[in-house]
C-alpha cells in the first residue's frame, strides 16, 4: 500500500508567516497529504493560549505539530528584534532541526520540506539529509522582487541613499520604475551604512530562493502579474496559490462536514466588536489596526486618535496591550477623544480581522500594510489607508496608491490634521470611487479561487509534484 505524501512545514516564527502556513497546512490535510509542522516552542505555548488548534486539527489525523526551541529566553521579545531571533535560528535551532529530519521518529518518511525563504538553514538541512525542499515567501511578490534586486541596487549605488529627496525614483528594480520612490523601499534601505545587518541578508534573497525546487507566494496573478513575470527569469517555478484564508474557505466551504476555518492569532480575540459593528450603519465605519508587532510613541498614538476622532468617521480600533511606548496612555485621555470615541468608535486589544474585514458595516482599513492584511482587504473589496511600519509594508502601501489604485498611502507622516484629511478622503470624498475599484479587485481574487483559475491551478501543481515526489524517493 503507498504511503501518504509526508511535508514538513517550517514557517518565520512569527503571527503572519505562521497564520499564513497554518492555512496552507490545511489545504494540504484536504488533498489527503501527512503534514508535520515544526514550530518554535514560544510560537506554540501562544498557539496553545489563544487559539484552538489542537481541536481545529484533530479531525486530520495524518497532521501533528512538533516544537523546537529558538534558542532566546522566554522574556526576549522576538519580533521587535528580528535580527536577533535569526541569529538565533541559524545558530540554535539548525542543529536540532537536523536532529529532527534524521531520527526518524516523525511518524514517516519526510517526502518534502516547505520552509520560509528567509530561514536558508532549513535548505542547508535539507540538502544535507537529501530531502527536497520548496521555499515558501509570505511577503508580496513585489517586495520579494525588491530584495532580488537589492544586489543591482548596490552595484548602481542606488543604495545607500545620497541626499534627502526620498521621492526620487527608483530605476533599478524592472516592473516598478514609474512609481517606486526611494521612500518606498524596505526601511532598511535608507542605513547609510552598506554593511547593515538587514541590507546583508536580504541581498541573500534571490541566492537563497533559487536553491530550492520552486517558490511558494501567497498571492495571485491577476495582482502582481507583471512582476511575477519578472520574478520567473530568475525564480522559473513559481506556485501563486493566494490568498490563502480566502482559498482554505473555499475549500472548507465545498465540505460541510468539516467545521469553519479558525483563528491562529496569537492574541485573545475581543469579539464583543463585532456586536458593536452589528450596530452600525452600512458601509460607515474605518478598521483600524497596525498588526502584531507594530509600536507606536504615546505621541503617535494621539495624533491617530485625534485624527480620527476629528474626522466624525465611525472607527473600531485594535490597539494592542503591548503596541504603545509607556504604560501611562490610558490614564490620560484627553476628555475630548474620551467622549468621541464614546459617540462614534469602539477600541478592542485584538480583534478577528477576517471577520472584521467581511463585515457590512465597514468600509475602509487603516492597516500597517502587513502582506496578511492587505490580502484580506483585497479579497472583502475594503479599500485601505496604509501607514507602513517596516520591512515589505513600505513597497506593499505603494502598491495599494500607485499600483492597484485601491487607497491611500500614508507613509513617513503621522499628523492628526493628515490623518483627519485621509480618513474623510477615503470614507467621504472618493468613497465610491475607490469602493469600486475594490469590488473589482475583490472579484479577481474570487475567480482565481475558482474551477480553472491561477491560484486553484496553482494549488493542484503543487498537489501533484509533491504526490510525483513522493513515488520517486
Amino acid at each position: 500500500m503507498d504511503e501518504k505524501p509526508h511535508v514538513l512545514i517550517f514557517p518565520l516564527p512569527l503571527q503572519g508567516p505562521v497564520n499564513s502556513m497554518l492555512k496552507l497546512s490545511e489545504l494540504l490535510c484536504l488533498a489527503h497529504l501527512r503534514v508535520t509542522f515544526v514550530i518554535t516552542e514560544h510560537i506554540y505555548a501562544r498557539l496553545q493560549r489563544h487559539s484552538n488548534i489542537q481541536t481545529r486539527f484533530s479531525c486530520y489525523p495524518g497532521f501533528q505539530i512538533r516544537s523546537i526551541p529558538d534558542g532566546l529566553p522566554e522574556n526576549h521579545p522576538r519580533g521587535d528584534k528580528f535580527m536577533e531571533l535569526f541569529d538565533s535560528l541559524k545558530v540554535n535551532t539548525k542543529p536540532l532541526f537536523k536532529e529532527m529530519l534524521s531520527c526518524g521518529d516523525l511518524g514517516s518518511r519526510i517526502t518534502c520540506i516547505i520552509a520560509d525563504g528567509i530561514l536558508g538553514f532549513t535548505c542547508d538541512v535539507a540538502n544535507e539529509v537529501g530531502i527536497p525542499v520548496f521555499s515558501v515567501r509570505t511577503v508580496s511578490a513585489a517586495c520579494l522582487w525588491v530584495f532580488f534586486c537589492l544586489p543591482k541596487l548596490i552595484q548602481a549605488q542606488d543604495i545607500p541613499f545620497t541626499g534627502d529627496d526620498l521621492d526620487i525614483l527608483v530605476k533599478n528594480v524592472p516592473g516598478m520604475e514609474s512609481y517606486l520612490r526611494h521612500r518606498d523601499l524596505p526601511g532598511f534601505c535608507r542605513s547609510s551604512d552598506i554593511a547593515d545587518p538587514y541590507i546583508q541578508m536580504y541581498k541573500m534573497e534571490c541566492e537563497e530562493n533559487a536553491r530550492a525546487y520552486g517558490l511558494i507566494l501567497n498571492t495571485f496573478e491577476e495582482l502582481e502579474g507583471p512582476i511575477l513575470s519578472h520574478m520567473r527569469t530568475v525564480c522559473p517555478n513559481i506556485y501563486t496559490i493566494g490568498p490563502l484564508h480566502a482559498h482554505l474557505q473555499t475549500k472548507l466551504a465545498a465540505q460541510p462536514t468539516l467545521p469553519p476555518p479558525f483563528s491562529n492569532s496569537l492574541w485573545e480575540e475581543d469579539r464583543t466588536c463585532m456586536t458593536w459593528l452589528d450596530a452600525q450603519p452600512l458601509k460607515s465605519v474605518i478598521y483600524v489596526s497596525f498588526g502584531s508587532l507594530a509600536t507606536m510613541t504615546n505621541d503617535q498614538l494621539m495624533e491617530f486618535w485625534y485624527g480620527l476622532v476629528n474626522s466624525g468617521k465611525r472607527f473600531l480600533w485594535v490597539i494592542r496591550p503591548d503596541s504603545i511606548a509607556g504604560k501611562d496612555w490610558e490614564s490620560n485621555i484627553p476628555v475630548e477623544l474620551s467622549e468621541g470615541t464614546k459617540e462614534r468608535g469602539y477600541i478592542v486589544n485584538w480583534a478577528p480581522q477576517e471577520e472584521v474585514l467581511a463585515h457590512q458595516a465597514v468600509a475602509g482599513f487603516l492597516t500597517h500594510s502587513g502582506w496578511n492584511s492587505i490580502l484580506e482587504s483585497i479579497y472583502e473589496g475594503v479599500p485601505m489607508i496604509c501607514w507602513p511600519y517596516f520591512l515589505d509594508q513600505q513597497v506593499n502601501s505603494r502598491l495599494v496608491e500607485a499600483a492597484w489604485e485601491l487607497g491611500l498611502d500614508m507613509k513617513d507622516t503621522c499628523d492628526r490634521r493628515i490623518i483627519e484629511n485621509t480618513v474623510r478622503n477615503l470614507m467621504e470624498v472618493r468613497k465610491e470611487e475607490f469602493l469600486e475599484r475594490a469590488d473589482w479587485m475583490a472579484k479577481s481574487a474570487k475567480t482565481c479561487l475558482s474551477v480553472g483559475g491561477s491560484s486553484y491551478g496553482n494549488l493542484e501543481r503543487l498537489i501533484g509534484d509533491i504526490v510525483s515526489m513522493s513515488k520517486q524517493s
